[in-house]
């Protein structure tokens, strides 16, 4: 199924990286009860970023619960060689995987491959690097992230320069590619994230460091009514 049929108008995609693994699947069930309907889920290799993150046993754990309310998974590749990723997301219920830009030397290659595995793709792009680039490989993705962090630890502050980023990257990419924005992400400026042209917005620690997490999510979205 395409990010088109799972997007509303906007959504706010809870950060999985952030939750409490002792009780994850009750916190994706109290989200998706609420309304929730993508979660966003990061992969990290220990060599790209330095943490060592979620991987494909626990993508499989939690898949068939958020398909249940019919949701989605989305699977952000914060590795080296992000292609041999796509078969193993695909079997364990991932529907759409990300990977970075500054991590391979083909995209159009890579993208390809995340589409023989019938996976929907993104690219992502760290706080470094110019988005008009990403914009000009970006063609036949379903979405490019700009990340408002440097990948890899949650909970770190956003960046204000996001803004303009995801302005310029708006302005730059082909119609129909979504723009998501990833780290930072909260009630004080997730409004201005989505004037500037994101339409995915990543929250972490603004709904799981909370005490109530459907209040925390109702939030957000509340911030872009």
């Amino acid at each position: 199924m395409p990010w088109s049929e799972w997007i509303r108008t906007v959504e706010v995609e809870p950060s999985l990286y952030a939750a409490d693994f002792s009780i994850l699947g009750e916190q994706i069930e109290a989200l998706l009860r609420t309304g929730c309907r993508i979660f966003h889920f990061d992969v990290g290799d220990g060599h790209f970023v330095e943490p060592i993150t979620m991987g494909p046993i626990v993508l499989q754990s939690i898949s068939g619960l958020i398909h249940r309310f019919d949701g989605a998974i989305d699977v952000h590749l914060m590795v080296e060689n992000p292609a041999k990723y796509f078969e193993p997301v695909a079997a364990a219920g991932g529907d759409s995987v990300t990977f970075h830009f500054e991590a391979v030397d083909d995209v159009v290659a890579t993208v390809r491959a995340a589409r023989e595995q019938e996976l929907q793709v993104g690219i992502a792009f760290n706080p470094e690097t110019e988005p008009e680039p990403v914009a000009a490989v970006a063609d036949g993705v379903d979405l490019v992230l700009c990340m408002a962090i440097h990948p890899g630890y949650s909970g770190q502050e956003f960046m204000p320069e996001t803004i303009d980023r995801v302005r310029r990257l708006k302005a730059a990419l082909p119609d129909g590619v979504l723009v998501q924005v990833d780290g930072g992400v909260g009630a004080d400026n997730i409004r201005s994230i989505y004037d500037a042209g994101a339409r995915l917005l990543v929250a972490g620690s603004a709904i799981f460091k909370r005490e109530d997490l459907p209040r925390a999510y109702r939030r957000l979205v509340q911030a872009l009514a």
